[in-house]
């Protein structure tokens, strides 16, 4: 049985501007959001580690396989009215975010749609929302806020102005990363940073890694 609901994404309404984006609720049923937490990685640390190198329980390798397959691929394809056929995807897993995450950034290059899927309870924070920007100046100029709740989505297409960011939070925040990329050269670009990264965390208890 499928986890992701894909009329979710199909009928999420879409935002061309300031840059292409749609946010989707309940993509992965609130019914199992038990289950599927006590399948994610526990991940001590923070930063992004690439799926290679978490360890999870069925449901969350059933999860991350449904989001990299072609349904879901299809699906984004027609959103964003962009050929993915030949495009590779990366895929990053969070648990835990730091203080100094969520500065306002947009995306590399090589990017060129990014999945965010938050697996989170509600989420009663201030910080750690993550805020969608008319420009990359302040926090303040936000014209959309996406609450990391579980089964919450944000897809936006990658552009010199798809600013975003969130104000500081420190604690559990689960989010798998999704991005189409332009090559096979970019992935494994990423799968280096990320997995040196991850390994340095891994050896060094007290280490900074991004």
């Amino acid at each position: 049985m499928s986890l992701l609901n894909l009329d979710a994404l199909r009928n999420a309404p879409l935002v061309a501007e300031p840059f292409q984006h749609f946010i989707a609720a309940d993509v992965v049923d609130p019914a199992k959001i038990d289950t599927v937490l006590g399948d994610y990685p526990r991940l001590a640390k923070g930063g992004s580690f690439p799926l290679s190198s978490t360890t999870g329980g069925p449901l969350f390798d059933q999860l991350c396989a449904e989001l990299q397959g072609e349904a879901a691929r299809t699906v984004f394809a027609e959103r964003f009215g962009m050929d993915l056929t030949d495009r590779p995807t990366t895929l990053t897993v969070r648990g835990r975010c730091r203080l100094k995450d969520g500065q306002i950034h947009t995306d590399s290059k090589t990017k060129l749609i990014t999945v965010l899927l938050y697996l989170n309870e509600p989420w009663n924070a201030d910080g750690g929302r993550l805020k969608l920007l008319r420009s990359g100046a302040s926090l303040d100029d936000a014209f959309d806020e996406v609450s990391p709740q579980f089964g919450t989505l944000v897809a936006f297409k990658n552009g010199p102005t798809a600013w975003h960011g969130h104000a500081p939070f420190e604690g559990v925040r689960r989010a798998l990363q999704l991005n189409y990329v332009v090559d096979e050269a970019a992935v494994r670009r990423s799968e280096r940073r990320h997995g040196l990264s991850a390994l340095v965390k891994r050896l060094n208890p007290f280490a900074k890694a991004a």
